[in-house]
Order: C-alpha cells, then sequence, then structure tokens
C-alpha cells in the first residue's frame, strides 16, 4: 500500500477502466512522499516517456478499461487497428517500464495494467502537485475521478 492512500476507511485503487484515487480531503497532508531520490525521478520520467505516444496510451486506456482481465494481444490488435510488429513494439516498450504484465496462457499472451506501478506514479504526481505546493485542490481530483 502507498503512503498515506487508504486513511478513513475510504476504499482505494483502480476499478473497471477508472482510475479511482479515494482519499479523503481531510488526510491530504498525510499524502506527503518521502522525498524521491533521483533514481526514483528517472524510473518516473522513463515510465511517462513510454506512454507518451497516442498508440501506447490507447493501450494503456484499453488495458485499464479490461481490467483485471485483461487482453490477449489479438483482442488489443483487434481493437486498436495496429499492425502485429507496431503493437508488439509498443508493447514491449510498456512491459519494459513495467507498466504492463504479460502472462502467457497457452499459445497467446495476456497482458493486463500494472495497477501498482500507476499507483505510485500517480502517488508521485499527487504528492508533488496537492500536497506539498497545493497547485491542484485535492478537491479537483477527486471531482475528476468521480
Amino acid at each position: 500500500m502507498l503512503p498515506g492512500f487508504g486513511h478513513g476507511g475510504g476504499e482505494q485503487g483502480l476499478d473497471a477502466g477508472n482510475i479511482s484515487i479515494i482519499m479523503e480531503v481531510s488526510n491530504c497532508e498525510a499524502m506527503i512522499m518521502k522525498a524521491v531520490d533521483s533514481e526514483q525521478i528517472s524510473r518516473y520520467a522513463d515510465m511517462f516517456a513510454a506512454i507518451g505516444t497516442e498508440s501506447r496510451l490507447r493501450i494503456m486506456q484499453l488495458l485499464l478499461s479490461s481490467h483485471p482481465e485483461g487482453m490477449v494481444v489479438g483482442e488489443i490488435q483487434a481493437e486498436l487497428g495496429l499492425s502485429g510488429p507496431n503493437l508488439s513494439h509498443h508493447l514491449d516498450k510498456l512491459k519494459g517500464e513495467d507498466l504492463v504484465q504479460v502472462e502467457r496462457q497457452g499459445t497467446y499472451l495476456r497482458y493486463r495494467a500494472n495497477i501498482g506501478a500507476l499507483q505510485q506514479l500517480l502517488a508521485f504526481l499527487y504528492s508533488e502537485c496537492c500536497t506539498r505546493s497545493k497547485a491542484i485542490s485535492p478537491k479537483h481530483i477527486l471531482n475528476a475521478c468521480a
């Protein structure tokens, strides 16, 4: 569990294609994470770069909408209309940054969004923009997730 998540008895996590950050606004200050070292910053930058193309962002969106079952490669390809080699390249990049997980099921590969990695990435952003500098009100984030 990430620091600050789950306080106040509220549910937390991701569900059915929607990223839902659920927290009590009164616990906003408890969300400040420990100082992020340069290695973590580099990892987060690589993760953002990996989802920084339209195709990869669409893949992530699709995998989140199919959570927790995920999708096999053929389903992703049919949905997005990408060529096999192109899709394979994008999935490899997302897998390399630990944003997706893959499981072999017979002759198929099933991909799922790595919810834990996405929660870390979102918690990093939240802690920087909403608790320490207060650039964005936590109420706005809660409204966006509703």
